[in-house]
């Protein structure tokens, strides 16, 4: 077989291009991360309480007030020392006020006083014992009993007749003798106080303790002004 070849001229290749670098989109900033969010929310909303505590705003108007927003704080953060610091500076500030209504003996102050207070912290040590001291005062009203310092006694002990409650009244009667006190005992038999009277005399022999006895409940010493001078023993 014959094969017949055709010389022509050289066939050259054209030349590839280089390949060309495609510019890839530039990334889009991202946005605050939901952390940072949570921060920045945080810091707004301390800012507004600590404003309206400030401006005296402590519960009112609701959800305008230092401790809706101090609230809002502790739902982001719940371990956050400010918000707790704060809500706490209000309870105070409405002890504070409730002391301050008790010395003037508006009761029905003291009590509101203390009832926004144990709203905002249920169990708290401060409103308990200004609430103890509301429930003397009241009881001291209602007897229409002088002004002056009240000593509890304890119940249970007192009604056995208990070593702890002669020791209690015999430290009490060396007061009296020593500072010339008078004493009222408001006990809730006549026996029970012919008995806490009994155990004072016998305290400080050859000393007259001046006093009365009025049937009450809790019973109570009630130390009021020192006795003239001359009128003791």
């Amino acid at each position: 077989m014959l094969v017949a070849l055709w010389l022509g001229g050289c066939v050259t290749t054209p030349p590839v291009p280089a390949p060309r670098a495609v510019p890839l989109p530039e990334p889009k900033p991202a946005g605050p991360s939901p952390e940072e969010i949570r921060q920045r929310n945080v810091a707004f909303f301390l800012a507004r309480a600590e404003e309206a505590q400030r401006k005296g705003f402590l519960t009112q108007p609701a959800g305008a007030s230092a401790f809706d927003y101090y609230l809002r704080v502790k739902q982001l953060d719940p371990g956050n020392r400010r918000a707790a610091s704060g809500i706490q500076t209000i309870v105070i500030e409405f002890v504070e006020r409730a002391r301050e209504a008790l010395r003037r003996r508006s009761f029905g102050e003291v009590n509101s006083f203390l009832s926004r207070a144990e709203e905002l912290a249920p169990g708290n040590a401060l409103v308990a014992e200004v609430r103890a001291q509301l429930v003397r005062e009241r009881s001291r009203a209602k007897l229409d009993l002088p002004p002056g310092e009240i000593l509890a006694l304890p119940a249970a002990p007192l009604e056995a007749k208990s070593q702890e409650v002669v020791e209690l009244l015999q430290a009490n009667a060396q007061r009296i003798r020593r500072e010339g006190l008078r004493v009222l005992i408001v006990a809730r038999t006549d026996a029970e106080g012919r008995w806490i009277y009994q155990q004072l005399r016998e305290a400080v022999p050859g000393y007259r303790v001046r006093g009365d006895i009025k049937l009450g409940s809790p019973p109570r010493l009630l130390l009021t002004q020192p006795v003239a001078a001359g009128d003791g023993s």
